[in-house]
């Protein structure tokens, strides 16, 4: 029976060994070092040999997952740092000092705030500020910074320390109804001025970091923004690595180098109601995750007054100590006396406690408590330094500190620290001692702790001003330099608005064809940014393939496998379209990019993502909302819309809810057009309103269907109806004077339904009904919702749908390929009976007539809602509804 332990195999046994009695040797010596000197001496030699190996010409092995629970870069390898050690130290001081008192002060009005992650931080972020984070007063984009919400008060403090926020602004913390507040975390929307990227849900800002050093890249290789001097730069929670997102792109980051973009790792060891690996160890794990994914990564871990004590571990045992306690454990350290650190930590071999009997008790405290390498700016900087010089990949450094480090014992390394809110008047003296501020007592005395900034004249402000000057001004910082973009020539949008003549296209098609002709307008068509997660032939978009290309940093490597083929597949160092592959949260993070471009590198770009409808907005809704806080514009665009369009995919692909989910974002502004030209005048206004001289901060979410139909020209005079959401685009014809009277609605593929309703009302029971097109159901009820606000101002406004629909006769039948609460929102502004027929419930596997006479939407079941709602007015008789049903087979 085989070893259960040692394989009886070996991947290298099908290939050749020239010299077996070579290979014998080599393991003969591993042997005798084992026996000789031990299994760690035998694994030392073999890691010295693996490192000579890697920096040998020519020799290809791979290298380790997981190295020791040490730092990465020996003390003796720092670079010389740069700057005034002390100065930065004592503006640190005052940014912690005021950190804590503007949260503090907060808590007297019950809002919160959070003090103990940038207590731990605090050097991360200053050692950037001081030496490596470019503002954007340079002659380009500088680097673009996602900041770990948490965090927040830190760079508030940091604000005021550079004269941006008064004191009266910091005493506004999470208090923004008035106008002038700070708003709790990095939310561009509510401080456009200073914030660039929405990271407080937690795992969104290391997936968008990755696709915005991305990004970077695609607009320097086609040529639209040097970005070479551009470096992405995201701080990290431990905790935060949790959450799929914050992994979910490492690989596309190490596959494409992207060395324009460091990772910063804060590794206290605890999230927000514990220890994030209480049994294991975060960092080891980490470590094991990036180098994988073909990261450089950098261990910051300890700090210089650990070298002596690693200087007298000579057979390893202290670092095999290190490896071996799991992160709860450190955690506890850090709270507990030294006779505890004693016994237990030095008291586990006798190698160990020869070690811990040369350490004094307060150099045991200091180790255990204090000496982490996050805390010690010469520390930061060497690493800092590594990832901006190391070329060819992505960095994540991973640094350890202490939470609640310098706000005394009953924060530090505290289970509960995430939840504690303020300092109390002892806390904030042993703080001030701590950090040598020059802040008197009687300053405290009447326990509202003061804000403390140093003369404009002082060293130390002369040394921020110095530094950031020299860094190209604040940080972080947003700015808006873009100009409004021309608008296309009439042409491309006239196309669609003649109509297809008796072609059956579907409206999908036509937005793809609308976009080809866009991306040739001389001014504008390279600014245009497709992005697609992998179904760009579903979408018929494989058109685009051979003209535009699709974006490759490496170019075509390799013979594509359609290359006789017209339409074939095409990659280009400076393609065009961004096709990600199975990835709706990535394609979404390029779009994000792409659509913030106009601020984050002043080139307003154009994306338009398509995307299969159903898996969009109910997969990605976290991410569209931090696109509309990024203040993103661009064109969303859920193809193969509606609940029964895609014929035979069934319950997981039909998407009957995504207007729902889109209506809750007040950034989108969402359709669902019936018609080519529809698609044609929104694109157009969209253009307008997003890149015109007047640019908002919204973005477009248009549906479109994979179902062809014969696409009619445009009305006469209904483009405002278009874009307010609501038009009569068939009048019914009245087949009798007397007819009773009814008002068909419907939006995208569902107007095709009540078309074929009206001619069956007419032709079989006498009654004229209108057909109406509602581009937007939420449109309408925004538009109605502000005319109810302005009514409680004193203000006469009477809502659209309102307008619109006034006098017209009869009951009203929405009808849509959604559920019901989509053309139900704008049910309590029409002045006449409502209807409304949808897709409630799970979809399911038919033909598309069977499926909507599975849901009661098919013309038939119209026209049977509708009598019914006239019967119940009197305008029909009861037992027509029962011969209607039976007729029609309901």
């Amino acid at each position: 029976m085989p070893d259960p332990v040692r394989l009886p195999y070996s991947q290298l046994d099908q290939l050749p060994d020239r010299d077996p009695e070579e290979t014998a040797e080599w393991r003969e010596s591993l042997d005798a070092v084992t026996k000789a000197a031990g299994p760690h001496r035998a694994a030392y030699l073999m890691r010295r040999a693996l490192e000579h190996t890697a920096r040998t010409e020519g020799t290809a092995l791979p290298s380790l997952l997981e190295t020791d629970y040490v730092n990465t870069i020996p003390t003796s390898a720092e670079p010389d740092f740069p700057g005034d050690e002390a100065l930065e130290a004592r503006i640190t001081a005052w940014n912690r000092w005021n950190a804590a008192a503007m949260v503090t002060r907060g808590a007297r009005y019950g809002l919160g705030g959070h003090i103990a992650t940038f207590a731990s931080a605090a050097w991360l972020y200053e050692t950037g500020f001081q030496h490596f984070f470019r503002g954007k007063e340079g002659t380009d984009s500088g680097d673009q910074l996602y900041l770990q919400g948490h965090a927040s008060p830190g760079i508030y403090a940091r604000a005021f320390l550079d004269g941006r926020l008064t004191e009266e602004q910091l005493d506004h913390f999470r208090q923004e109804a008035g106008g002038a507040g700070l708003p709790s975390y990095p939310h561009p929307r509510r401080l456009p001025w200073l914030w660039e990227f929405p990271t407080v849900s937690m795992g969104l800002g290391p997936l968008s970091a990755i696709y915005q050093a991305r990004f970077n890249r695609y607009l320097e290789h086609r040529g639209i923004k040097d970005t070479s001097r551009s470096r992405v730069w995201a701080f990290l929670g431990d905790g935060e690595m949790d959450e799929p997102e914050s992994t979910a792109a490492l690989a596309l980051a190490g596959r494409e180098g992207l060395d324009n973009l460091t990772f910063v790792i804060n590794c206290n060891l605890q999230r927000l109601d514990g220890p994030v690996r209480p049994n294991f160890k975060i960092v080891q794990e980490l470590e094991a995750q990036f180098r994988a994914a073909g990261w450089n990564v950098v261990k910051s871990l300890w700090g210089r007054a650990w070298d002596e004590v690693f200087a007298q571990d000579t057979d390893g045992a202290l670092v095999r100590r290190l490896r071996e306690v799991p992160d709860a454990q450190f955690q506890t350290y850090a709270t507990r006396d030294a006779a505890y650190l004693r016994d237990h930590f030095f008291g586990a071999d006798a190698a160990l406690r020869a070690i811990g009997r040369t350490l004094s008790d307060a150099k045991l405290l200091e180790l255990f408590q204090t000496s982490r390498a996050g805390h010690e700016p010469r520390k930061v900087y060497a690493a800092y330094r590594a990832a901006v010089e190391h070329k060819g990949a992505p960095t994540v450094i991973l640094a350890q500190t202490v939470k609640g480090y310098t706000l005394g014992a009953g924060f530090e390394s505290r289970n509960a620290n995430h939840q504690m809110k303020k300092l109390t008047g002892a806390e904030f003296r042993t703080m001030r001692d701590l950090l040598e501020l020059p802040i008197p007592d009687s300053a405290l005395a009447d326990g509202l702790v003061p804000y403390r900034r140093p003369a404009e004249d002082s060293p130390e402000m002369r040394y921020l001003r110095e530094r950031r000057a020299a860094l190209d001004g604040p940080a972080p910082a947003r700015k808006v330099v873009a100009k409004p973009l021309p608008m296309p020539a009439d042409k491309s949008f006239d196309a669609l608005k003649k109509g297809s003549g008796s072609q059956e296209i579907a409206t999908t098609m036509a937005f793809v064809r609308l976009v080809k002709d866009l991306m040739r307008d001389k001014e504008t068509g390279r600014r245009w940014v497709p992005v697609v997660p992998d179904e760009a032939r579903t979408f018929g978009m494989e058109s685009l393939f051979p003209s535009a290309g699709l974006y490759s940093p490496l170019g075509q490597t390799y013979d594509p496998v359609d290359r006789d083929q017209l339409l074939y597949y095409k990659e280009a160092k400076d393609g065009q379209i961004l096709n990600e592959g199975i990835t709706e949260a990535g394609s979404l993070a390029d779009f994000t990019a792409a659509a913030t471009s106009y601020a984050t590198h002043g080139e307003p770009m154009i994306p338009f993502y398509i995307f299969y409808s159903m898996f969009g907005w109910q997969r990605t809704a976290d991410q569209f909302w931090a696109l509309a806080d990024q203040l993103g514009r661009g064109f969303v665009i859920g193809a193969t819309a509606g609940r029964t369009t895609m014929t035979g995919e069934g319950l997981q692909h039909a998407d009957g809810h995504s207007h729902l989910i889109a209506s809750t974002n007040p950034a989108a502004l969402s359709y669902d057009p019936a018609f080519a030209y529809e698609v044609a005048v929104i694109v157009k206004e969209g253009l307008r309103r997003m890149y015109g001289p007047d640019a908002e901060d919204v973005f477009y979410y248009l549906t479109v269907y994979n179902e062809t139909k014969v696409q009619p020209a445009m009305p006469a005079g209904v483009e405002e109806g278009i874009l307010k959401g609501l038009y009569r685009y068939q009048e019914g014809a009245r087949p009798q004077a007397d007819s009773p009277r009814a008002q068909l609605l419907a939006s995208g593929t569902a107007v095709h339904w009540i078309l074929e309703a009206q001619r069956l009302l007419a032709a079989d029971w006498g009654v004229a009904a209108d057909v109406w097109s509602a581009p937007s159901w939420t449109e309408l009820r925004r538009d109605a919702l502000e005319c109810d606000a302005a009514r409680l101002d004193g203000e006469d406004r009477i809502p659209y749908v309102t307008r619109a629909l006034s006098g017209a006769p009869g009951p009203v039948v929405a009808v849509s390929d959604w559920m019901r609460a989509v053309p139900d929102q704008i049910a309590p502004w029409v002045e006449q009976d409502w209807v409304s027929i949808g897709t409630d419930g799970f979809g399911l596997s038919d033909t598309r007539d069977a499926a909507r006479r599975h849901f009661g939407v098919d013309p038939q079941s119209v026209v049977v809602q509708t009598l019914a709602a006239l019967a119940r007015r009197g305008e029909v008789k009861p037992e027509t509804v029962k011969e209607a049903r039976e007729r029609y087979g309901l």
